[in-house]
């Protein structure tokens, strides 16, 4: 297994954002049928791990809380995306997800950086030396939050709280992870 510590000896994460990062964002995603993953979204990240980042995925899943879908609907998926993954060499750390509806008001739903300090405490995490890849100024600003400096929104012009902006995944490889 490769050794996931950066020059100090620090643990650092990419932080993904699922819908819209991993897989094509289609709107409540839950079943396998309706996941279409990014394209080069496993070579990207073949790529990103081998440079000593554990990859962890942060994702919002208000689809639980609105009805749409249910937890187990939620975790089916996660575990066949899980195996997609390692079938490709990819290794997914840890999922963290806020299963609530926006008017819920939680610490954890993004823009709130609750599931990013709760991925810190249970990785021990360097946040310092992380990175956030999303699709939303979402994403953006609950990496802000938790202080990862490097924040990289994908498909779009640079945002508020964004550092980055790429087109496509591939783009990433040009930045400097």
């Amino acid at each position: 297994m490769h050794d996931k510590t950066g020059p100090e000896g620090e643990r650092r994460a990419l932080f993904l954002d699922r819908d819209g990062v991993v897989n094509v964002d289609r709107g409540y995603v839950s079943c396998v049928e309706d996941f279409e993953f990014m394209t080069d979204v496993f070579s990207v990240l073949r790529s990103l791990s081998s440079k000593g980042y554990l990859l962890v995925v942060v994702t919002n899943q208000s689809g639980i809380g609105r009805g749409y879908y249910t937890e187990e609907d939620f975790q089916k998926l996660t575990s066949w995306m899980l195996k997609r993954f390692a079938d490709e060499g990819v290794e997914i750390t840890a999922i963290y997800s806020c299963p609530h509806s926006p008017e819920e008001g939680c610490s954890c739903r993004k823009p709130e950086p609750g599931m990013i300090l709760q991925a810190k405490e249970e990785l021990g995490l360097n946040l310092s030396s992380s990175w956030m890849i999303g699709d939303k100024e979402s994403d953006m600003q609950a990496a802000k939050a938790a202080g990862i400096p490097s924040r990289v929104l994908l498909g779009t012009e640079p945002s508020p709280s964004s550092t980055h902006a790429v087109e496509s995944l591939e783009a990433l490889l040009e930045l400097p992870i």
